[in-house]
């Protein structure tokens, strides 16, 4: 049998990868086409993060999210199913494609990046550490001794972790309601959460008298995508950027936040 030279060999090796590549790159990219084919689009939201997600009256999800759903839906012409998730199986659901796109108060930073692919922006988002009104806090340094109960895997987690000092006491919950349940129930002395997620405790538990005290991050909000989906990504930009024109975005952001998206980054 005649043997093929080490430098043939090492070229149809090269070419056999690049073929194998380049048949993953395309299975890849068939999100889209596999949602406009199914008529579904599956989308991972939260029930906990008002008025981002929560349950309303009939006991369904409402919220700007999930208006955010229905909206792709509808221009992606497919009807839309929610999946629900807490902050910490946002992502696996959409590596595990029990979702196509997870819009549930997701911030974007280096570390998701490397794992999951983003939209642009869709609403403005901040998170910041609450406290009551008696308990003096000016500064992180202030936070020193003292416990914060945080959702575990959310952003506030994350960005506490990098200016609290060593001997704060950080307490990691499931989900938003169990953080704030534990606020309530004097556990904690401080709550790392997002602004309106705050806002809406504070309106519900106004014998907790708490408030604003500083500042973790500006964080607005962006639509998760799985690694890969560029098609995908490319229409979900389209789309809103065409809202963002139209001022949907605008309306939406003031039916539930009380002001308009504003200027969002992409």
């Amino acid at each position: 049998m005649k043997s093929i030279p080490s430098s043939k060999r090492t070229f149809m090796l090269a070419i056999a990868a690049a073929a194998s590549l380049g048949a993953m790159g395309a299975q890849a990219q068939t999100a889209l086409d596999d949602i406009i084919k199914a008529k579904v689009l599956k989308v991972a939201v939260q029930t906990d993060s008002a008025p981002y997600g929560f349950v309303g009256t009939d006991l369904k999800p409402i919220g700007l999210d999930i208006d955010m759903a229905n909206y792709i839906g509808k221009k992606l012409g497919v009807s839309v199913e929610l999946v629900q998730v807490v902050s910490a199986s946002r992502i696996p659901a959409l590596q595990t494609k029990k979702a196509d796109l997870v819009i549930a108060t997701l911030g974007k930073n280096p570390d998701r990046e490397k794992v999951i692919d983003f939209s642009s922006a869709y609403s403005p988002f901040f998170q910041a550490v609450f406290g009551p009104k008696n308990v003096n806090v000016k500064s992180f340094a202030d936070l020193a001794g003292k416990s914060v109960g945080v959702t575990r895997g959310a952003m506030e987690d994350q960005e506490l972790g990098k200016v609290a000092p060593p001997s704060t006491d950080t307490k990691r919950f499931e989900d938003n309601n169990a953080t704030i349940a534990a606020f309530a129930a004097g556990q904690v002395q401080f709550v790392a959460l997002g602004a309106s997620v705050a806002g809406n405790m504070m309106t519900k538990n106004p014998q907790l008298s708490s408030e604003y005290k500083l500042l973790l991050k500006e964080s607005p909000n962006f639509i998760g995508i799985a690694k890969g989906e560029d098609k995908l990504k490319a229409k979900v930009n389209e789309i809103l950027a065409e809202a963002k024109k139209s001022g949907e975005l605008d309306t939406l952001s003031k039916k539930w936040l009380g002001r308009p998206a504003g200027d969002l980054p992409l």
